[in-house]
């Protein structure tokens, strides 16, 4: 297979698809005051191809910040594009859909991969489509756009998750994640005074979870939403362990970027070498993929951020390159099999 990536910084569609010729499967990432008008114009483009889409930032070399970026997956693929609708609600009244979609394309574990884009309630959407995908062994990787919009085959879509099952006719295909952070000292912390629906971490071993932020790290309250670049917290899961970006103070508690339950237990982490850890996973991709064909990663807002702070952006972009075809996404959350991350990178690779 090959991967195709085309862009304009000003948001011209006709700009962005120059030169796509018999796409097999296509993800348009765009602007919100453009989104809806690009849905239907890609449509009209290409009325027969699988699609799904959402508000978000792109790159292959260089980053589409305010514009527009396709990318399209041609010469070897299979793909099957649907939604999940209702996901605040009930995303499972729709997995009918999904588990169709594994049979149509005859998915496997070692050739097809699930890439979704989600507009909100990520962690339920995630179990959702797992349990589905799980009975194949089928890796799934996304994020979350803006705008609380997907699109999928020309359809504009409010609260839903749109997805696609993407088949490599050529070779295997694999997932990774990869995290730029590792646990600060020993704290170990068990999470109470939790709201789900507003994400909101109230405290941590009984007290504040505000001012035990405050008192291990030594800064101040307006510093606390950038701290989180440095010091998130981290969510053990089993073996792994699931980054929690910090998204504001609220009273003597902390809102977060995903949502931590009572009795979950957190630890604190710190930033690594990010750009020796880059260097490794490329290593590792390599060494697993003599031959690539391409790769699509999802790269959180925050890592966004961070990076362009250490005027590494660019550098890395051009790192991910000598993989081969590169590009991607700038999430506001990162998916990984049935995990929603935050401050982290996903990608599939296919041979």
């Amino acid at each position: 297979m090959r991967q195709f990536f085309g862009m304009s910084q000003n948001g011209n569609l006709q700009e962005a698809v120059q030169g796509l010729k018999n796409p097999q499967f296509i993800m348009l990432l765009s602007n919100n005051e453009q989104f809806e008008a690009h849905v239907a114009k890609l449509q009209t483009l290409f009325p027969h191809v699988p699609s799904i889409g959402c508000i978000g930032m792109s790159y292959d070399t260089k980053v589409v910040e305010n514009g527009v970026g396709i990318i399209a997956f041609y010469d070897g693929v299979n793909a099957v594009a649907n939604v999940l609708e209702e996901v605040s609600v009930m995303p499972v009244k729709y997995i009918e859909r999904l588990q169709q979609d594994i049979r149509t394309l005859n998915s496997s574990q070692s050739d097809t991969v699930c890439i979704d884009f989600c507009s909100g309630n990520d962690a339920c959407v995630l179990t959702t489509i797992y349990s589905a995908l799980r009975t194949n062994n089928i890796s799934l990787v996304g994020g979350t756009g803006d705008g609380g919009k997907v699109s999928a085959n020309g359809k504009v879509y409010h609260d839903a998750v749109a997805y696609a099952l993407v088949k490599n006719l050529n070779g295997k295909v694999k997932a990774y994640k990869e995290n730029i952070y590792h646990q600060k000292g020993h704290y170990r912390f068990v999470a109470s005074g939790t709201d789900k629906s507003s994400y909101l971490l109230g405290q941590l071993n009984g007290t504040s979870a505000k001012r035990v932020y405050q008192d291990i790290l030594h800064v101040t309250e307006e510093q606390i939403s950038t701290q989180t670049f440095k010091n998130p917290f981290g969510k053990v899961s089993g073996n792994d362990t699931c980054i929690i970006s910090i998204k504001e103070v609220s009273g003597n508690g902390l809102t977060c970027f995903r949502q931590v339950n009572d009795s979950d237990v957190l630890t604190l982490l710190e930033l690594g070498d990010f750009r020796s850890i880059v260097r490794n996973t490329i290593r590792t991709i390599r060494n697993d993929f003599p031959k690539i064909s391409a790769v699509f990663s999802v790269n959180c807002l925050f890592r966004y951020l961070l990076f362009t702070d250490n005027h590494y952006m660019n550098d890395y972009l051009k790192e991910m390159s000598t993989l081969g075809s590169h590009t991607g996404l700038v999430g506001y959350g990162e998916h990984y099999n049935n995990q929603f991350v935050n401050q982290s990178m996903t990608c599939v690779v296919f041979e």
